[in-house]
């Protein structure tokens, strides 16, 4: 009994947590996808090559992940292009940077995105899906048989 209280309380801490970084990377997506020639204008001034496809793919990339993963849609390829974003904004902004008021966000971000994408909770939209249920009948019958 103990292990299925745990259990449910860590997926709605995942579930919290994937709602929380998923607005946040939607809150910053938003305003790429507003004015994607101020993003653009921005990219080209960090180096960022084809400044003007990287503002558009950024932009697509932090909304639609972020909102995949705070459904909890295809958890892992959101956490891995999120994380890859994160690695991206590290390379291009933050380099040479110190961490505290560095670049800790975009390490955060990125952390916490591929370990959401990849034990998201059952609470999520994958959950439901032909891939998801596998791995919830394996965990249960796990904690079954660890009784």
């Amino acid at each position: 009994m103990t292990a299925t209280l745990g259990s449910r309380l860590g997926d709605a801490a995942a579930l919290l947590a994937r709602v929380v970084l998923g607005v946040v990377f939607i809150a910053h997506g938003l305003p790429k996808m507003t004015d994607p020639g101020g993003t653009a204008q921005g990219f080209e001034a960090m180096g960022v090559p084809l400044p003007q496809f990287a503002a558009l793919l950024g932009a697509a990339i932090e909304v639609g992940a972020g909102a995949a993963l705070l459904v909890g849609f295809a958890l892992p390829a959101a956490g891995l292009l999120l994380a890859l974003m994160m690695a991206s904004a590290y390379f291009f902004a933050h380099v040479g940077d110190p961490l505290v008021g560095g670049f800790e966000l975009p390490l955060v971000l990125g952390a916490a995105a591929l370990a959401l994408g990849f034990s998201g909770g059952r609470y999520s939209v994958d959950s439901l899906l032909p891939w998801g249920r596998a791995r919830g009948r394996t965990e249960a019958a796990e904690s079954v048989s660890s009784v």
